[in-house]
């Protein structure tokens, strides 16, 4: 895999100078068989590393270059014909697949996930209760130290985390949680999800906002416990949070719509020529594809999902 990473940029790089005078050359791909690039939101950088390599273990013909990068970037990629599939958390806008229609292209969107966008804090914060209003609060700098929601707590301003400027978690945040309010500029933004994971488990006052994918237990196949790095909060629609209207990003919650912060995650496939692109997208829709996404604790789009009564 690593090597994958190495050469995705030589590959992204051989497509965007080739001469745009001249007719690309004859897709050799097929569905099972080919070297393609995949642009890939980072936030779903643990599952697709799994799908692809079961993917290219069942089809050894086949190569799948990922590149895990924003979700702006990944659009980016996909408009300018420097890959054919991309994996993001919205479909394309009707600008977008206009734009697409004039290159002759027809692009498709299959929803293949649910994911929870989890709210994680320091092991040693013991506030683990917040309501959707209150976290709009936050991230619009409407209340800026945690006494102002959480009376006893002695933890000063809030730290504020994002994975990157340009990622899906932002855009989630401006469109489903600040309704187009807009942010705060004290907000940190580092590289990744890794680094907020980190960044929140060595600062108390900070709150970090993640694909819940990133925070599975990978010992726990029952997918009801996540890592012990950081906490993760329960979550309230309601504007009052209580333990019994509150929920983690559990597979059950997002299944019965219990959990409120949740966002759905959408495989783009322009593939004219019907090859390796359209064989990748159908595996991961397929039984095997979605049973890497049921493992990795977000809810699969067309896998029957069992559900397991849990308590906190």
């Amino acid at each position: 895999m690593k090597f994958k990473y190495l050469f995705a940029s030589l590959v992204l790089f051989f497509f965007s100078c080739q001469n745009k005078g001249k007719d690309k050359p004859a897709d050799t791909n097929t569905y099972t068989s080919g070297v393609i690039s995949v642009a890939i939101d980072e936030n779903f950088k643990p599952i697709l590393e799994e799908e692809i390599d079961v993917f290219e273990a069942l089809t050894p013909k086949a190569s799948i270059i990922p590149v895990f990068t924003s979700e702006v970037n990944a659009i980016n990629l996909l408009l300018k014909d420097s890959v054919r599939v991309a994996i993001t958390t919205r479909a394309l806008s009707t600008k977008e697949d206009e734009f697409l229609k004039t290159k002759q292209f027809n692009a498709r969107s299959y929803k293949i996930a649910t994911d929870g966008v989890a709210l994680i804090v320091n092991k040693k914060n013991a506030d683990s209760l917040i309501s959707v209003e209150n976290i709009r609060k936050i991230i619009t700098g409407e209340v800026t130290n945690w006494k102002e929601i959480f009376p006893n707590s002695k933890l000063g301003n809030f730290q504020v985390v994002f994975d990157n400027k340009n990622s899906s978690t932002v855009r989630y945040a401006i469109d489903s949680i600040s309704k187009g309010k807009k942010l705060s500029q004290k907000l940190y933004a580092q590289n990744n999800n890794l680094e907020v994971i980190d960044y929140v488990s060595k600062t108390p006052n900070a709150i970090g906002i993640i694909g819940v994918n990133w925070l599975g237990n990978r010992k726990d196949t029952t997918n009801l416990s996540f890592k012990n790095d950081v906490r993760v909060m329960s979550v309230s629609a309601e504007p009052e949070a209580t333990r019994q209207n509150s929920y983690k990003p559990f597979q059950a919650y997002l299944f019965y719509g219990y959990y409120p912060l949740t966002r759905s995650v959408y495989i783009i496939v322009n593939d004219p020529a019907g090859s390796l692109q359209t064989g990748f997208s159908i595996f991961i829709t397929s039984d095997r594809g979605q049973k890497i996404i049921l493992k990795s604790g977000l809810l699969p789009a067309t896998q029957t999902v069992r559900v397991a009564h849990i308590k906190d």
